[in-house]
């Protein structure tokens, strides 16, 4: 299965604004430590912060960061989110047209196979996606933890 564009940046953005927790970060320096386009990050952030996963500070010394501990979002929550009202074939969408639904098994085998991938997700974190803190923050660009 393959997660969309949306919800593979609001994980960026959140496994970004993990590695600081202390401190702010912008929409531009998400979308160049990543080579994205900001604005493609700005409904993802409106999306984030609506769903109270991060706190957003306007302003010249504004920007954005985690309104929650990272072990406390759930990545399978985060993607159901993300993914809400995306369906994984046509057929899962009412009035779809299809000619054999109702008739055919592979609507029940994807439901499942969704399913069963959610579930997996929801054994990890934000904080497992960031496991590796210092060499994500180097790759990002992120200047190193104090010592």
């Amino acid at each position: 299965m393959r997660l969309n564009a949306f919800t593979d940046y609001c994980l960026r953005t959140l496994i970004y604004l993990s590695l600081q927790p202390e401190g702010l970060a912008t929409r531009t320096q998400i979308a160049t430590a990543y080579g994205v386009s900001d604005n493609h990050l700005m409904k993802v952030v409106h999306f984030l912060s609506k769903a109270g996963l991060i706190e957003t500070l306007r302003g010249r010394c504004g920007g954005m960061r985690l309104a929650r501990r990272s072990t406390d979002i759930r990545i399978g929550a985060l993607v159901r989110l993300c993914e809400e009202g995306v369906p994984v074939v046509e057929c899962f969408e009412k009035g779809s047209g299809c000619r054999i639904d109702g008739m055919c098994a592979l609507k029940h085998i994807l439901f499942e196979a969704r399913e069963a991938m959610y579930s997996a997700l929801d054994c990890y974190t934000l904080a497992d996606l960031s496991t590796n803190h210092e060499a994500l923050a180097m790759q990002l660009g992120l200047p190193r933890a104090a010592e």
